[in-house]
């Protein structure tokens, strides 16, 4: 048990999903997971452990942004010693051609700041995935009847963004969609040597303006689920 997961010893799996929204993981549970059990409701932020093809899985609801998916992590990693740590999530997408419930495997992950930036000083590391999950993630999409891009996203630190001027230079440089947890979670994977990889669904656009409506969003996040559950268990190659 930790200050912000209720969970004991043996409770967290060692392959973690991770979507922002609380309720979002008890769907996933209860959707895709055998015989999922709360293991985690401190603060409201559900935490269900079950089984998936047989393997032990956690998901785990990191809240909305940086800071706080940095906490979840942080003890799910330290304290439960999690592995594997896959997001998915919405994002809103930044070019043309990416579509509303299109599916992002993120490669890597753009940020003004995040958590971890105080450590690094005047570097500007690089957060990216885990090759093995972003292979293996690709290959489970390909097979399901959903359009996948897979290349660069951007984490916000601020979800009511007034810098067109910065958007206009991340579609410039192909930047696929924003978010705002995988640049931290990708830093916190690298340095406790764990896999990391964000399984994102295009649940608005910020060109256009298009948004799915609240109803039709969880409907459409199941291909997302699923690509990130065959991708923590892909055998290696």
């Amino acid at each position: 048990m930790t200050t912000h997961i209720g969970a004991v010893s043996g409770d967290i799996a060692e392959t973690v999903l991770l979507p922002g929204d609380p309720y979002r993981a008890r769907w996933a549970a209860e959707s895709f997971l055998d015989k999922p059990r709360l293991v985690n409701e401190t603060r409201g932020m559900l935490g269900y452990t079950g089984t998936w093809n047989g393997h032990p899985v956690t998901i785990q609801g990191s809240g909305m942004g940086m800071p706080s998916l940095s906490i979840y992590v942080n003890e799910l990693i330290r304290d439960f010693g999690a592995k594997t740590l896959i997001r998915i999530g919405s994002c809103g997408g930044m070019q043309d051609y990416v579509g509303l419930r299109d599916v992002i495997l993120a490669m890597t992950s753009s940020t003004l700041t995040s958590p971890s930036s105080g450590m690094f000083r005047e570097l500007n590391f690089a957060p990216c995935a885990d090759w093995s999950l972003l292979q293996a993630a690709a290959s489970a999409a390909a097979k399901r009847d959903v359009k996948t891009h897979i290349g660069g996203i951007y984490s916000s630190d601020v979800f009511y963004d007034e810098r067109p001027d910065l958007n206009e230079q991340l579609v410039r440089h192909g930047i696929l969609g924003v978010e705002m947890e995988a640049a931290e979670l990708y830093t916190l994977a690298a340095r406790h040597d764990c896999r990391a990889l964000a399984v994102l669904t295009v649940s608005d656009h910020l060109a256009t303006g298009a948004a799915l409506p609240a109803a039709d969003r969880e409907t459409s996040f199941g291909d997302m689920v699923e690509i990130a559950l065959e991708a923590a268990f892909a055998p290696a190659p």
